[in-house]
């Protein structure tokens, strides 16, 4: 099947061409009818799968095959609502809709927290077809009566797990609330949980469904490996595999802002150029970062959790845990960012004798041992003893207890910082992550008691868009 095939009218054909695709991806062939058609939809689908173009190609098409809108104050109405979880996210969900919507006669705008009100208030104010948005500022202007949403007539939650997972059930709840009874509402998400489903109900009138991936599975060509190493020496392994195997493009996870800097630091002293992506940095920074990371002139992109999940780039070939996280569904978030678009991609994990739990609990979670393998000159030290793990204000035992210094709880993580260990998907609303109010390059006096997540997308198809990083923000 090509896309010639999905009742798509030619001018976003074209761009789709453009782009240079021509074959959907398996969601992308399911989710564009299903859209098409009118009725609700509740899709599943991992990342890298093209879910965007889902959801985007086919919206286009029905704005398209539509008259101008006018609310009451003559303005062009909002008729699409795309609310997503973060600013990345955001971003690069409304360059999909400039990208395959260039020959149409729609506009589009991106709203988000971290800068400035006005400029979104003059844009809504020349008239807006379809709006990607964040909860909080979305709620933000509503409060201020500065947007009217009363015609929207298709309504996309995407990355709804991730919505849940960030706590943003009242916003999405509130938002729920404001927009009309009658639209079409398609809620897209990575994993089918519980809370996922309950969602659904609440949202979704007879829905079609569509899952592609098998419930929280890494990607299939993904290649994956542990190195054992002493906690002592992964930085030196790691500069060791990446300078050996002349990688290039190298995507390196830590699970704090702090290490993220520290092994940056490192890397470039090795002569290997590197740069680190997470909640600190200026949005020009990460921008800059993401920029160069994607165009080959940086060689390795140092990244926490919260600011990688977005990261869209084609046929990235390596991706490494340096430090596997302690959630067990952030590592299949974060091996997915390579082995898309039917390339292959290996995906390394250093892990050292303080992760065995962690490592553990990822393998019950895929359903799969991952091989081992000991770099020579690297061996691990056999009497090396397990020791606690510090997690911002939270302590992770060699026994897996957590400790926290508030009554014996766990401390609430502040943005940044990885979240208590745990075998089960969370239950919404568990951990504190809605994204700080700091302005994007301006660190408060405090730690942020809010952070963000990214839940980017990404494509194996059209879909994704150029990268962004962002956070809710008001």
């Amino acid at each position: 099947m090509n896309f010639n095939e999905l009742g798509l009218a030619e001018p976003i054909l074209r761009a789709v061409r453009e782009q240079g695709y021509e074959t959907p991806t398996p969601i992308q062939r399911q989710a564009i009818p299903a859209v098409l058609n009118g009725g609700d939809l509740m899709a599943g689908a991992q990342t890298g799968t093209g879910k965007t173009a889902g959801f985007v190609l086919p919206m286009l098409q029905r704005l398209s095959s539509q008259p101008v809108l006018r609310d009451a104050r003559g303005r062009i109405a909002i008729r699409c609502l795309i609310l997503t979880p973060t600013r990345e996210l955001a971003a690069q969900v409304e360059e999909s809709v400039r990208t395959y919507g260039r020959h149409l006669r729609l506009k589009s705008m991106v709203m988000f927290g971290g800068v400035g009100m006005q400029p979104q208030i003059d844009k809504l104010g020349r008239g807006v077809d379809i709006l990607v948005a964040t909860p909080g500022r979305l709620l933000d202007h509503h409060g201020q009566r500065t947007l009217d949403l009363s015609h929207v007539q298709v309504f996309v939650l995407d990355e709804a797990d991730r919505m849940l997972d960030m706590g943003f059930i009242h916003d999405i709840k509130k938002v729920l609330a404001i927009l009309p009874q009658k639209k079409q509402s398609l809620l897209f998400s990575a994993t089918f949980s519980d809370e996922i489903k309950a969602l659904a109900d609440r949202l979704l009138n007879q829905p079609a469904l569509i899952e592609v991936a098998r419930r929280n599975a890494p990607a299939e060509l993904v290649a994956q490996k542990v190195h054992p190493v002493g906690r002592e020496r992964k930085k030196d392994l790691l500069a060791h595999l990446i300078l050996q195997g002349d990688w290039h493009q190298v995507l390196v996870f830590t699970r704090t802002k702090h290490g993220a800097n520290k092994l940056t630091e490192f890397l470039n002293k090795c002569d290997i150029t590197a740069m680190a992506i997470h909640g600190n940095k200026s949005q020009s920074a990460r921008t800059k970062a993401l920029a160069e990371f994607k165009s080959g002139e940086l060689r390795v992109l140092v990244a926490t959790d919260i600011a990688a999940r977005g990261i869209d780039i084609d046929q990235l070939p390596h991706v490494v845990n340096f430090e596997i996280p302690n959630v067990p569904e952030d590592y299949v978030h974060r091996i997915g960012r390579t082995g898309r678009a039917g390339s292959t991609g290996e995906a390394i994990s250093l892990v050292c004798v303080d992760e065995e739990l962690f490592l553990r609990d990822i393998q019950r979670l895929i359903h799969k041992e991952i091989a081992r393998e000991v770099v020579k000159g690297f061996e691990p030290d056999p009497n090396e003893r397990a020791e606690p793990i510090v997690l911002g204000r939270m302590t992770i035992g060699v026994g897996g207890n957590r400790r926290g210094g508030n009554g014996g709880r766990p401390s609430r993580p502040s943005q940044g910082r990885a979240q208590p260990a745990r075998a089960s998907h969370p239950a919404p609303g568990t951990h504190a992550t809605r994204d700080a109010r700091t302005p994007p390059g301006q660190r408060s006096a405090q730690p942020p008691q809010r952070g963000a997540r990214p839940g980017g997308d990404s494509h194996g198809g059209p879909g994704g868009a150029r990268p962004h990083r962002g956070g809710r923000g008001r």
